[in-house]
């Protein structure tokens, strides 16, 4: 698999179930340029460790909105699934009535065009963070049973805004608020000095 960091993320039209449970048949990503954009995979709509990311990913959306970032899931359900189980109660099984698209991929092609599709069946757990120009600037793909962190998702979005807006660079296990580094040697060795202990 090789990266897709650095390029532009490969477009795609499609039918997605939408934040008020209309279904939109051209939903595509390119509609979203100007904005970030929070793109995750998920393997199958009605199984176990997916409602539990797709509900912590709505549980920080409003996170995602105040910095200008959109959230997208994906999976290789069609939008009839994903609407049955929007329309499901958590305790019944079902993930309620989240409040970002759920794009249907019944063909397999997005998941494919992005490098995640496993074994021509299912997708793996991959997350992509794309920029206002359409440029990945981030991704991490999980296996099928290892469950994401929403908040280091987040911190990667800060990240990137960060760097974009000073032209520093940000050091390992950076959060919003901290310290970051210019990248020259000099910058480097004044942030080390003062951070190593």
């Amino acid at each position: 698999m090789s990266t897709l960091v650095t390029r532009e993320a490969p477009d795609f039209t499609a039918t997605a179930v939408m934040a008020d449970n209309s279904f939109d048949e051209k939903f595509s990503l390119s509609s979203l340029r100007g904005k970030y954009v929070c793109m995750y995979f998920y393997p199958l709509d009605f199984t176990f460790v997916c409602p539990s990311e797709i509900i912590a990913f709505d549980k920080k959306l409003a996170e995602f909105k105040e910095r200008n970032c959109e959230v997208l899931g994906v999976s290789v359900d069609s939008h009839f699934s994903h609407f049955a189980w929007k329309n499901t109660a958590v305790d019944e099984g079902g993930i309620g009535n989240i409040q970002y698209p759920l794009v249907s991929d019944l063909n397999k092609q997005i998941a494919r065009d992005y490098g995640v599709l496993f074994n021509e069946s299912i997708a793996l757990r991959g997350l992509f963070l794309i920029d206002r120009e359409g440029i990945i600037r981030h991704s991490v793909v999980n296996d099928l049973p290892l469950g994401r962190n929403i908040d280091e998702a987040i911190r990667m979005l800060d990240a990137l805004q960060f760097t974009e807006e000073h032209g520093e660079v940000c050091p390992a296990n950076w959060a919003k608020g901290q310290d970051a580094m210019t990248p020259t040697a000099d910058g480097v060795a004044s942030y080390l000095a003062k951070h190593a202990k």
